[in-house]
C-alpha cells in the first residue's frame, strides 16, 4: 500500500534526527535551533548492508531528518531508510532536510532511454515515508512539481546577500557561466542594481566544453559568476579565464553545492579566479586557500522553525522583495 502523507502538520515536539555524512551540517543546525540532535546508530552488516537504529522514542513527533545525498549512493540509502525507521516508530509527520538533493541534474529526458532520475527519488522519498521536502537551491526549479508532498526550495541568496552587502559592489558586473544559470544571475544584478553578462557554452558531450562566448561587456569589472552548483569546475574556470581575457578586472564566483570531483580543485588554484565562495551543503575534500565556505546552518534552523510553528517560508527569500 502506497504511504499517504500528512498535508497538514502535527503539533508534536521537534526531532531532529542526522544521516552519518551530513552530521557536521546537521550539529550546527541544531546548535543554532537550540536543541540537541537526537541519537541515533547506524549499524552495519559484513557485506555493508545497513541498519539505522532510532535510540529513542519519537512517537508522535515532528521529525525532520537531515542528510544531503551527495555520492556515495550510501548517502541516499540512509534517507531512505531513515525514514521508514521514523515512520515505523510512529512519528507524527516527517520532513526530510535535504540540503543537497542529489541527482536533480537528471530531471528530464534529454536524450533517447535514459532515466528521468531526480523523478524517480522523488517518488522513492514518498514511499518511503516523507510528508514534506526541504532543500537548497535544486539545480532545476521544476523538480518541486515531481513531488506531491509540500517542499520548501530555500534560496542561496539568502546567505550570499548579506554576505556582499558588507562589500563595495560599486564595479561588480554578475554573469552567469552558461545559460541555464541567467536566472540565478539576474537575481544578483537586479537586487544590486548591477549589469550582467553571459557566457554561452557549448558541448560535445557531458563534461567537456567544446567552445564558449562572451556575451556582454565586462572591461574594467569585478566580475561574480553565480551558479547553483561545480562540480569538474570545467565551466566556471572556463568562464573565468575567458572574462578575464575580455579585459576584467578580477573575477570570482559563487556556486552554492562544491561537488568538486576528479581533478576540479586543481582546476580551480590554476584558474584566473580571485576566490570560489561556496556553501556547507556538501563538505569540501579538501581545503583551498581560493574556496570560501559560508554556513547554511541558520537557514535551515530558521526554516524548520518556521514549518513548525506553521509560518511563512518565502519571509525567508532575500532579495525577491527588491
Amino acid at each position: 500500500m502506497s504511504h499517504k502523507p500528512h498535508l497538514t502538520p502535527l503539533t508534536g515536539h521537534v526531532t531532529l534526527l542526522s544521516t552519518t555524512q551530513t552530521q557536521y551540517l546537521s550539529e550546527k543546525i541544531a546548535t543554532t535551533y537550540e536543541q540537541a540532535l537526537t541519537p541515533m546508530k547506524f549499524a552495519k552488516f559484513n557485506d555493508g548492508e545497513m541498519q539505522p537504529i532510532i535510540q529513542q522514542s519519537i512517537r508522535g513527533e515532528y521529525v525532520f531528518i537531515i542528510g544531503s545525498t551527495f555520492q556515495p549512493h550510501d548517502n541516499l540509502m540512509e534517507m531512505l531508510l531513515t525514514i521508514d525507521a521514523a515512520r515505523r516508530a510512529s512519528a507524527g509527520y516527517i520532513c526530510c532536510v535535504m540540503p543537497y538533493f542529489g541527482y536533480a541534474r537528471q530531471d528530464r529526458k534529454d536524450q533517447p532511454r535514459v532515466p528521468i532520475s531526480a523523478k524517480l527519488i522523488a517518488n522513492l522519498l514518498v514511499e518511503a515515508g516523507a510528508d514534506r521536502i526541504m532543500t537548497l537551491d535544486l539545480h532545476a526549479d521544476q523538480i518541486q512539481g515531481f513531488f506531491d508532498i509540500p517542499v520548501d526550495h530555500l534560496q542561496s541568496q539568502a546567505i550570499y546577500i548579506p554576505y556582499f552587502e558588507n562589500q563595495d559592489m560599486s564595479n561588480v558586473t554578475f554573469a552567469s557561466p552558461d545559460m541555464g544559470g541567467v536566472k540565478r544571475a539576474r537575481a544578483y544584478a537586479k537586487y544590486f542594481e548591477r549589469d550582467m553578462v553571459i557566457c554561452d557554452k557549448y558541448r560535445k558531450r557531458a563534461g567537456e566544453i567544446s567552445g564558449m562566448t562572451l556575451i556582454g561587456d565586462v572591461k574594467g569589472a569585478d566580475v561574480i559568476l553565480v551558479d547553483d552548483l561545480v562540480d569538474t569546475a570545467g565551466t566556471l574556470c572556463r568562464a573565468a579565464d575567458l572574462i578575464l581575457e575580455k579585459g576584467a578586472k578580477s573575477v570570482q564566483a559563487i556556486a552554492t553545492h562544491p561537488i568538486l570531483s576528479g581533478d576540479a580543485y586543481e582546476k580551480i588554484e590554476k584558474s584566473a579566479l580571485k576566490t570560489l565562495i561556496v556553501c556547507d551543503a556538501v563538505p569540501l575534500k579538501q581545503i583551498s586557500p581560493k574556496i570560501k565556505v559560508l554556513s547554511s546552518a541558520k537557514l535551515f534552523a530558521t526554516a524548520i522553525r518556521n514549518v513548525h510553528d506553521n509560518k511563512s517560508i518565502s519571509a525567508l527569500f532575500v532579495g525577491n522583495e527588491k
